[in-house]
């Protein structure tokens, strides 16, 4: 159902106090606007603290720097008047008592009145004693049609015409943005080049990027890192490589849905992140970074609110990739916390969506401590896989050091003794593989020559691997994967063997 039938919905059923969170302040008036006329031609009545009402030159300041006598305004109108009062950040007054008594005692009074109160705020900041009066809702971000249409006007204004692949381009790279944002960008592209350019795609990109800084809940993430770059880990390349194309339409009309996300479990230092990366990249899809501790806020309901930002800027910019980096520490202990249960509304809120959610998000989480995991999040339908990833085997070391070296010398790569470098390494991780590599290179740097084989192994003997320091952790880890819980991200695991005798 759309904004608008739902409100209309809503004005219909005489609910008196209706409260949108959105910053597309002028977007949702007109949308208002549109709604009242549809509903017979409906009074539209529109209040902001510095200029009160505005609009009917008979009330025009009416109620200027008073919230209080902008709501008694509202009953010295006639009862049989239907009229929408549009009051512009009115969340900051909500907490006044006498304001929030007169909405109370509105809210009473106006069930049987064709008028209705719509407080428009940029957020969500309702009082608990306001909670049963007050309905919220939501104003979605535009759509690809309304940003075609948008994108379609601008064109026609500079007289010139583009292809529909550079449009459906244009209008693809816009999702996400308010429609003041995609016509600030490309006004701007206008006004640099007198025409909107398919290089002006850039531009769309980098003010959304500024977007998604300024929410300060998502991250968007650059991506260089290519499969290729991923040393071993085969299950996982070959299950990801299949889904290459299933964000396309012709996959849709094959029938199948979008995959929904993927779970990566295991030991630090093993490529987890580095794979959410590789997955954007190899897609061709953005990547967001979700830092679970930035939906926390201060406020009642600040958190709840940041969450359902969080959801609708995601689904905005779908198809998108979605990086929730150490998820078990954001979810852990639910029971335990001492925050009136903010964690758990946030958490059941995340993972309904998580199970319910039709948009092209992929959510890549990534977890080292599977214990801390609340079952819910383990559940099928929450991710379309749960893959292990543990400690590189030997044929796993050697593709790694082939892989940073290549990088680091790849005119003179021939010089190391891979075999013996992947032989000498049992239970390094590929995190500690690059800093050996690393350490290898100062030691070579200080004494002004090139790094060797003999460097390398010197520095492998200096670190000592996770997988000692943290083995009872680690081991569980491993029983857990070994127990059939999660699929192999690598097809020669030191685990496979033990795996392939229990499941024969």
């Amino acid at each position: 159902m759309s904004f608008n039938d739902e409100f209309e919905l809503l004005l219909r059923a005489r609910y008196p106090l209706i409260y949108i969170p959105t910053p597309e302040e002028e977007r949702v008036e007109a949308a208002i606007a549109l709604s009242a006329k549809r509903l017979g031609d409906r009074a539209i009545y529109i209040w902001d603290f510095v200029e009160g009402y505005q609009g009917n030159p008979n009330d025009a300041g009416f109620g200027r720097r008073n919230p209080l006598q902008a709501l008694e305004f509202i009953e010295k109108l006639p009862e049989s008047a239907a009229a929408v009062f549009v009051l512009r950040d009115f969340h900051r007054f909500l907490e006044d008592i006498s304001v929030a008594r007169k909405l109370r005692n509105l809210a009473r009074r106006l069930k049987s009145q064709p008028k209705n109160i719509a407080i428009v705020t940029p957020q969500v900041a309702i009082p608990a004693d306001l909670t049963e009066v007050l309905t919220v809702l939501e104003f979605a971000l535009p759509d690809a049609s309304e940003i075609k249409a948008e994108v379609g006007r601008l064109i026609a204004a500079t007289s010139q015409s583009l292809s529909e692949q550079v449009i459906d381009e244009l209008v693809r790279s816009c999702q996400g943005l308010s429609l003041e944002r995609i016509r600030r960008v490309l006004t701007r592209a206008i006004a640099s080049s007198g025409e909107i350019q398919p290089e002006d795609v850039e531009l769309v990109l980098e003010e959304k990027r500024q977007s998604i800084r300024q929410t300060q809940i998502l991250e968007f993430y650059p991506t260089a890192e290519k499969i290729s770059d991923i040393g071993g880990l085969d299950n996982l390349k070959d299950w990801l490589l299949r889904r290459g194309g299933a964000f396309t339409e012709r996959a849709r009309a094959y029938g199948l849905p979008h995959p929904r996300g993927l779970l990566l479990v295991g030991i630090q230092g093993t490529g987890k992140s580095l794979t959410a990366k590789a997955i954007a990249h190899h897609w061709h899809l953005p990547l967001l970074r979700l830092d679970v501790g930035r939906l926390f806020g201060g406020l009642v309901g600040e958190s709840e609110s940041r969450t359902r930002q969080m959801i609708q800027l995601a689904e905005a910019l779908a198809p998108c990739i979605l990086w929730i980096d150490e998820i078990d520490k954001a979810f852990s202990g639910l029971d335990s916390k001492g925050d009136a249960g903010t964690t758990s509304r946030v958490f059941g809120t995340f993972i309904t969506w998580m199970a319910e959610k039709r948009s092209p998000v992929f959510v890549v989480a990534t977890a080292n401590n599977i214990q801390a995991l609340p079952p819910e999040m383990l559940r099928k339908g929450r991710f379309d896989e749960i893959f292990f990833v543990g400690l590189p085997s030997q044929e796993e070391r050697l593709a790694i050091f082939e892989l940073h070296l290549s990088r680091l010398r790849p005119h003179n790569l021939k010089s190391y003794d891979l075999e013996r470098l992947a032989y000498e390494t049992p239970d390094f991780s590929g995190a500690e593989i690059e800093q050996t590599l690393i350490e290898a290179m100062h030691i070579g740097f200080s004494q002004n020559r090139d790094f060797t084989t003999d460097d390398i192994l010197e520095a492998a003997s200096q670190i000592i691997p996770l997988a000692r320091t943290a083995q009872e952790q680690i081991q569980f880890l491993q029983d857990w994967a070994a127990a059939g819980k999660a699929r192999m991200a690598s097809r020669d695991s030191r685990l496979s063997s033990r795996i392939q005798r229990q499941f024969q």
